[in-house]
């Protein structure tokens, strides 16, 4: 391309003779003066290979994840979210990344997004039995004598399992 031209050839014809526009030529006749060969040589197209976190920084961020919970870091919030890593990822290396790529980046450290079981862990049968038999009546007998009214933490729209959103964890 620039051999052409520097053989006298105007950069019409050389445009002609490759199938190219003359700014084409111009440009990369340019590029040749200010880097020689090394400056026309062919480069990767498309998106960059990598991520936005070098592999040490998704690294740190990562064992951050697993090592500590978000309260201990100063954060307003109890549990890992895309949006909560995001953060700490802006924090840390003042990187700010979308929700979206977040997620990717978690599960590529293989968390999974976390929704809590409608369920009491420590539900036990036998005490539950024992309450509704023998504790409850009693409460209910002296509701009774007293005239006062009993109240369900339920029949006031709260639960006390309830959460809102989900978090991360590992698989």
């Amino acid at each position: 391309m620039v051999r052409p031209q520097a053989n006298g050839k105007k950069q019409v014809e050389v445009a002609e003779i490759f199938g190219i526009t003359r700014q084409a030529v111009g440009k990369w006749v340019k590029k040749y003066r200010e880097g020689g060969d090394k400056a026309l040589k062919a480069k990767r197209r498309g998106r960059p290979k990598g991520g936005a976190l070098l592999p040490w920084q998704a690294a740190q961020i990562a064992k951050t994840v697993i090592d500590r919970h978000p309260e201990q870091l100063k954060f307003p919030f109890y549990l890992w979210t895309r949006e909560g890593v995001g953060q700490l990822i802006e924090k840390r290396f003042g990187i700010r990344l979308s929700v979206w790529t977040v997620g990717r980046y978690l599960s590529r450290w293989g968390f999974t997004p976390q929704k809590p079981l409608r369920r009491a862990f420590e539900k036990n049968p036998e005490q539950v039995r024992h309450w509704l038999e023998e504790e409850y009546p009693r409460i209910h007998k002296q509701a009774k004598r007293e005239k006062a009214g009993i109240y369900w933490g339920d029949e006031m729209g709260m639960r006390s399992d309830h959460a809102v959103g989900r978090s991360y964890g590992r698989r």
